[in-house]
C-alpha cells in the first residue's frame, strides 16, 4: 500500500509539474516526493503508536526537505507538494486525493485542546503559495485556496476563495457577487420595493381625490 502511494505521488508530479521529466527524476531529484516518502513511514509507525520512532522520521525528514508533515496527518494519494519549502502540516490534518500543496502552505491548528484541530481537504483541492488554512473544519472537493489566503471557515465544494480573512470569489466556475455589490443589490431592492409602496400610497391619494370632486 505505502509503495502504491508514493508511486501515485510520482505519477501525480509528472501530470501536473511541466518541468518533470520522467519518473526516476522525480523519484530521486523533489522534496516534495521525499517528504510524502517519509511521511507515508512515519505515519505507519504513527498508526501502530510508536510515536517516537514515527516523530523521529519526520524530524528527519523536515531537516533533509525543509516540509513538516506531522506523522499523524492523514494523506490521499496522488498529492503534489509542489517547491514545498515551509510547508506546515499538522497532526490531525486530513488531506484527499489528487490535492495540489505549494510552498508556505499552513495546515494549522487554533487553540491547544486535544482531538481534531486541523483542516480538512477533500479531493483535487489546490492551496496557493504562502495560504494558510487554521482550525477544525472541511473544505470541499475541487476549491482552490489564492496564494496568501487565510481561510478560517468551511468551504463548500468548486469554490474558489481569495483573500484575509477569505471569502468564496467563484462557484462551480461562476464568479460571485463581492459584499459591496451584495449590500448594493440588497439596497436597490429595498429601495424597489418602497418605490412601489410609494406608488400604490399616490394612487390611492388620487382616486380619493377624484372621488371628492366628483361628490363636489
Amino acid at each position: 500500500m505505502i509503495l502504491k502511494d508514493i508511486w501515485l505521488d510520482i505519477k501525480a508530479v509528472q501530470e501536473r509539474d511541466p518541468a518533470a521529466r520522467s519518473a526516476l527524476e522525480v523519484l530521486l531529484l523533489y522534496q516534495g516526493v521525499h517528504a510524502l516518502i517519509w511521511h507515508r513511514f512515519a505515519h505507519w509507525f504513527y498508526k501502530h503508536h510508536l510515536y517516537f520512532i514515527a516523530r523521529l522520521i519526520s524530524q528527519i525528514a523536515r531537516f533533509f526537505t525543509l516540509i513538516e508533515i506531522h506523522p499523524g496527518a492523514q494523506l490521499g494519494h496522488g498529492i503534489l507538494i509542489d517547491h514545498g519549502c515551509g510547508v506546515v502540516i499538522g497532526e490531525t490534518t486530513v488531506v484527499g486525493d489528487n490535492c495540489t500543496i505549494y510552498q508556505g502552505v499552513t495546515l494549522g491548528g487554533v487553540g491547544t485542546q486535544k482531538g481534531k484541530r486541523h483542516p480538512t481537504l477533500g479531493s483535487n483541492v489546490t492551496v496557493g503559495a504562502g495560504a494558510k488554512i487554521l482550525g477544525s473544519f472541511e473544505v470541499g472537493d475541487n476549491c482552490t485556496i489564492a496564494a496568501n489566503a487565510v481561510l478560517l471557515k468551511p468551504l463548500e465544494s468548486n469554490v474558489t476563495a481569495v483573500g484575509i480573512p477569505a471569502r468564496p470569489v467563484k462557484k462551480d466556475g461562476i464568479r460571485l457577487p463581492s459584499q459591496s455589490e451584495a449590500v448594493s443589490a440588497e439596497r436597490c431592492c429595498r429601495m424597489e420595493e418602497r418605490l412601489k409602496e410609494l406608488e400604490a400610497q399616490v394612487e390611492e391619494l388620487q382616486a380619493q381625490l377624484s372621488k371628492t370632486r366628483t361628490e363636489e
